[in-house]
């Protein structure tokens, strides 16, 4: 069955303007072209209530600025005053974050200012750096509420401007797997499920040249976002039926983060996004195990996507990704800190013997990543005082009672191991174990990969690769089932096992884009540096959001190559992070109840700060009995075990085609052309605005000064060969300045943490000389006062220790003779003056002349050019041109029909 032509869908409301008169809102949409518009009007005279009226019309520019004519001069207080304008401008944004309201009338929450933190073939992902809050409805008619500021401010104790993404382009809330399924179904399914045959405007070309057969219609695909993972749905619920869904920007909380892997010469972007669970989320100890729903505390879906950015299309381009999972136990438990100690004691809330609600967490990971579902469990085994084991023992209770009823091909694979336990041990490499369970673990998920293995993989097959699993299509590998890692707080030891099986699938990303000769990277390499540095600042930032601090064992660390000088830095960090969840996590967990629609304020009803916890905000099964009971052995839902090991989220069913938005579109259309989108021809750019020329890149800043002729990033480096290292091993204030200034990235990677006896592992706080959160997108700038003059000359390095040649013996002196002598005879208008010329005695005057030509043309040098032979096309159209000017016009054909609608449409429409 053929493929359609697919594209995803670009909104068109890129650009906003808020325009305030005392009756309403006009929020002003555009494209970043500025020549398509739409316009949202919001009523300000209803005090509680809010009303938005779409008129779905797509506005030109002049004829928006006629509309806002006309209300300007509608709104003034007498006609034809022009001092006190009736229509005023009050803020400018780039997407609309949702809309609130507490116990007044609503709020808007725009987004002002914006920051692009990745790109994915071409699609860029932004990161909110700043937003505006403003009250809807007019001063006239407030009805003020003695609790609406208190509730204003713990709205705003959720920082939007700290870690929420989003997209104009491209869904984050799936994978790139899912993605570029959608994008490559069949063009029968995509005919049948096409929504809208008809665009919103009127348009005299509506339907020339796109029938189904022929012409270059491209369907444009927009898919329902997984609203696990959206943080605003509750936000965008009220307008979300009732606007147009340009105007509707999902974001995700998490983590994203890029860098660029160069590999002589060759762009390879590695990306990495986690996507952090809106369903039970809070702070550490205040959200554990899992709610009736079977949503689990901390989770976070974790995918790293490679692709070689030299193509940048979708359908063209070589893409790969792999996805794993965090998240607390599945199980009914919780640690109560009012006692005050280091260590809660771990509770079981309530008897589960039918693992109810593990049956609905492993229910939906099977319906979005398919089978074999693999837990990586690295709490403790053996403890004097029973306590981290208590969850080992009821998850695989658990996990043995869900296996009987599932197909034995299709179980659930319980990995179990002691990470604390080897990290002690001093005969053990924790590391090296954990390899070995990444190997396996990558053998029986796979990856995902847009095209099929290269034919050096096919003619010389790696042992390795031969026994990878997943599923192998045509159009190349899927990855089947995740990985799903916990240990207590799913922080440090999570986050080391992650990097140590995104390492492995990293390497067999590498092979499947024919980057590398075998499935294999080493530490201490470019590329692993890179990769480690991505995630640990990956690990921070999770850290930070659900703990409170930094990480404080990181991977090296566990290499037991961590500085002693660290050990010191870990009771501190203890005692913060201990302060911060004993005191400060409770006005976190409100905000975010309040943020994510889980507490809505309503009066006669207590207050959020009047509750004394919020259980059941979050189990929703003690308010109200459920009318469906899932049954105690086919747990799993209806549809998903017939597809296995296939993720039913990605099967070309009816089910999911419901969740397709399809337009057809010609080939020009911005709606679907991502090389407008990404290269803006309308806009002026500069190379220091560049952002992937601003991005952290292995060459400059991983590779070492004194390289030599030896420039992969897969060559074994000594530890204090790096550049990143230099910093670590020498005092000199110079030598930092010079470090910063060379490495267009975030402030430098954190100082590593030594491993503490006093201390638990996955406890920490977080530095205030680090920051808050290292984005390694940004170019830190930093500014010099000491003595510039000397760093300068350090700067300056010689082309022998950099290229490994120096330039200063070359060109030999007879080059230089013939450059100058054609230099000399260009000047000279090709009238040779040969007794005016003085040559080296090396180079004889006839050498020099008598050039030879590398052109394949008969004559081509400084002095004649035989013109090459057009063909018989190109004098075709040249003899149309010459009649045309005559008058003599030849009748058009559909390519110029079609060539003439877009013009008329981006010039007057």
């Amino acid at each position: 069955m053929p493929v359609a032509a697919a594209a995803p869908l670009i909104s068109s409301v890129q650009k906003l303007v808020l325009y305030e008169t005392r009756a309403r809102y006009f929020l002003v949409g555009s494209n970043p072209a500025e020549t398509k518009y739409r316009v949202l009007k919001i009523d300000r005279t209803e005090p509680k209530d809010l009303v938005i009226i779409d008129d779905k019309h797509v506005y030109t520019q002049q004829e928006v600025r006629e509309l806002l004519g006309r209300l300007d001069l509608g709104n003034r207080t007498k006609m034809g005053q022009k001092g006190s304008s009736g229509l005023s401008r009050a803020v400018s944004a780039f997407g609309i974050v949702g809309f609130v309201r507490f116990l007044e009338g609503y709020y808007i929450v725009l987004i002002t200012k914006r920051r692009k933190m990745a790109d994915i073939g071409g699609h860029a992902i932004y990161k909110i750096e700043d937003t505006n809050m403003i009250y809807i409805p007019n001063d006239s008619v407030r009805v003020s509420h003695p609790d609406e500021a208190r509730y204003l401010r713990i709205f705003q104790n959720v920082d939007l401007s700290s870690n929420f993404y989003f997209s104009y382009s491209y869904d984050l809330s799936h994978s790139l797997q899912y993605n570029l399924t959608v994008l490559r179904m069949p063009l029968e399914t995509l005919k049948t499920e096409t929504t809208q045959t008809r665009q919103e405007s009127f348009d005299i070309f509506e339907d020339e040249g796109l029938s189904t057969q022929g012409g270059n219609g491209v369907f444009g695909i927009c898919s329902k976002p997984y609203e696990k993972y959206v943080w605003n749905a509750k936000l965008l619920e009220a307008v979300r039926s009732a606007v147009h869904r340009d105007w509707l920007l999902y974001i995700i909380h998490g983590f994203c983060g890029q860098s660029k892997l160069l590999i002589y010469g060759r762009p390879i972007y590695v990306t990495l996004i986690a996507r952090r669970s809106s369903k039970f989320a809070g702070t550490r100890f205040l959200k554990r195990g899992a709610n009736c729903e079977g949503d689990v505390a901390n989770e976070v879906e974790t995918e790293q996507i490679l692709y070689d950015a030299s193509v940048m299309s979708f359908s063209a381009g070589s893409y790969s990704s792999y996805v794993q999972v965090r998240g607390s136990v599945p199980l009914y438990w919780s640690q109560d800190i009012s006692t005050m100690m280091p260590k809660p004691p771990i509770t079981l809330d309530q008897a589960d013997p039918y693992a109810h609600v593990a049956a609905l967490h492993f229910d939906q990971m099977l319906q979005r990543f398919g089978s074999p579902i693999i837990i990586l469990n690295l709490v403790k085994e053996r403890e004097k005082r029973k306590h981290e084991r208590i969850l080992s023992e009821e998850l695989v209770a658990a996990v043995t009672y869900l296996n009987q009823f599932l197909p034995p091909e299709h179980a659930i694979i319980y990995i179990p191991w002691d990470m604390a336990k080897y990290t002690k041990s001093k005969l053990c490499n924790v590391l090296d174990r954990l390899n070995v369970i990444a190997e396996s673990v990558v053998k029986k998920t796979g990856f995902f990969v847009n095209r099929p293995d290269s034919y050096c993989s096919i003619l010389r097959p790696d042992e390795k690769w031969n026994e990878l699993g997943g599923c192998v299509v045509s159009t190349g590998r899927l990855q089947t089932g995740v990985l799903r890692t916990n240990c207590v707080d799913c922080l440090d030891r999570t986050n080391t096992a992650q990097f140590m099986v995104g390492k492995c699938a990293l390497a067999y990303q590498l092979y499947s884009l024919g980057l590398i000769d075998k499935p294999n990277l080493q530490f201490d390499t470019d590329a692993v540096r890179l990769f480690e540095e991505l995630y640990e600042d990956h690990g921070d930032t999770l850290s930070l959001q659900y703990g409170g601090s930094q990480l404080v064992h990181r991977v090296k660390t566990y290499r037991k190559i961590a500085p002693w000088t660290q050990h010191s830095k870990d009771i501190m960090q203890t005692l913060s992070r201990y302060y911060s969840n004993a005191f400060s996590d409770a006005d976190r967990q409100d905000s975010i109840n309040l943020f994510l629609g889980v507490f809505k304020p309503a009066e006669g009803k207590p207050h959020l700060w009047e509750l004394p916890t919020d259980f059941y905000l979050h189990h929703k099964n003690t308010l109200s009995l459920s009318q469906t009971r899932q049954s105690y052995t086919y747990w799993w839902t209806t549809g998903v075990l017939k597809h296995l090991p296939l993720p039913f989220d990605e099967v070309a069913c009816a089910e999911n085609r419901r969740k397709l938005t399809v337009k057809k579109f010609h080939k020009y259309e911005e709606e679907i052309d991502i090389h407008n989108e990404f290269f803006r021809p309308y806009e002026l750019s500069s190379f220091d605005e560049t952002f992937c020329l601003a991005m952290t890149n292995s060459t400059r800043d991983f590779m070492p000064k004194n390289v030599g002729i030896d420039t992969s990033p897969f060559t074994v480096r000594k530890p204090d060969e790096t550049g990143k290292s230099v910093l670590g091993s020498k005092n000199n204030r110079e030598e930092t300045v010079l470090q910063r200034k060379t490495a267009a990235s975030a402030p430098p990677p954190p100082s590593e943490e030594a491993v503490s006896s006093s201390s638990e592992d996955d406890s920490g706080t977080d530095k205030e000389d680090e920051g808050a959160v290292s984005q390694r997108s940004t170019p830190v700038k930093v500014t010099d006062t000491g003595d510039n003059t000397k760093i300068t000359e350090n700067v300056v390095q010689s082309t022998k220790d950099v290229y490994g040649v120096n330039l200063s013996d070359i060109p030999s002196e007879d080059d230089l003779a013939i450059y100058a002598r054609f230099v000399q005879l260009g000047q000279s208008q090709h009238k040779q003056d040969k007794g005016s010329q003085q040559f080296c005695s090396k180079c004889p005057l006839d050498k020099v002349i008598n050039l030879i030509p590398i052109s394949s043309f008969s004559q081509d040098n400084i002095y004649e050019v035989q013109p090459p032979r057009a063909d018989r096309k190109s004098i075709e159209i040249f003899h149309a041109h010459i009649q045309a000017g005559r008058g003599n016009m030849q009748p058009l054909g559909r390519d110029d029909f079609l060539m003439y609608r877009e013009y008329i449409r981006n010039r007057y429409m």
